[in-house]
């Protein structure tokens, strides 16, 4: 796929019709232009050209520039990106908002039943649940940080996915949660996640200096989040993703647990590797 089809992509996620779609890219194309020159370049119907123009400008794609006749300019490419993911987020909080406003009902209407309905599962059904690694795992692991109240425990080789992780993290550095990554020594990894897992580290000490950070010294049996374990083996979540080295990524799954023992159980291997084996990685000295 050359150039010019990979950018002609991102159209597909600005949310735009098609009109909208040949509007923007003629504008990006010629500049600034009426709306009767730019329906002749396109092709859009005269009947229609306004109305699409006013949702591009809705948007904040294209400025309107007034006059007689008025004129409609685009915003710089990086502008209108940046104003894509705006609305998106946007359009995410305003979600949000609709939830809330029916949470409570929602709740009053299906929490009972659920209780009722999962009184007769039996234990081993109670002890986790899976899903495919990649999006769906990596979703989970991101409403565990969004979620997590006091402390989050992370094991991992290289935190290959930090970008899809980097806001929910910034949310709970922001509020004060106790953050501790241990990571696989570079000398267990491929010189590719080895870059990978320099380079994560160097965000992490630059962005959220307050997350503490060592190297396992050993093979980790398993990776995954763990998030606020109680001593009473009553709470706790966690994400975990056991070794499989014949295994695909892309065809493994990751287990998802709220049972306290197990979550527990997590947390004392977590504590016991930092403690015991694991060293700091400003001791060595190639990093």
């Amino acid at each position: 796929m050359n150039d010019r089809s990979d950018a002609d992509r991102l159209f597909e996620h600005l949310g735009l019709g098609e009109y909208e779609t040949t509007a923007l890219k003629g504008l990006l194309t010629h500049g600034r232009s009426t709306a009767p020159n730019l329906a002749e370049a396109t092709g859009i119907p005269n009947a229609r050209i306004y109305d699409v123009l006013d949702e591009l400008a809705d948007r904040g794609f294209i400025k309107v520039i007034p006059g007689r006749p008025k004129e409609f300019q685009p915003k710089p490419p990086a502008d209108i990106l940046d104003r894509a993911v705006e609305n998106r987020q946007q359009q995410f909080e305003s979600f949000r908002a609709e939830l809330d406003d029916i949470r409570d009902v929602f709740l009053d209407a299906y929490e009972s039943r659920y209780q009722a309905a999962s009184e007769d599962l039996s234990p081993t059904e109670e002890l986790f649940h899976v899903v495919d690694v990649g999006e769906p795992s990596e979703a989970e692991t991101r409403a565990i940080y969004r979620n997590v109240e006091d402390t989050l425990n992370v094991m991992t080789k290289s935190l290959e996915y930090f970008e899809s992780i980097r806001p929910a993290l910034t949310t709970a550095t922001e509020r004060g949660v106790d953050i501790e990554m241990l990571f696989l020594h570079p000398e267990h990894l491929s010189e590719h996640n080895a870059e990978i897992q320099r380079e994560v580290l160097r965000e992490l000490r630059s962005e959220f200096p307050s997350v503490g950070i060592r190297f396992s010294e050993q093979p980790l049996p398993w990776r995954g989040t763990l998030a606020d374990p109680s001593v009473d083996y009553e709470t706790g979540i966690a994400i975990v993703l056991v070794e499989e080295k014949d295994v695909p990524l892309h065809m493994r799954q990751a287990a998802v647990t709220e049972n306290g023992s197990f979550v527990a159980g997590l947390k004392r291997y977590f504590d016991l590797v930092w403690q015991y084996e694991s060293v700091d990685p400003d001791n060595i000295v190639e990093l």
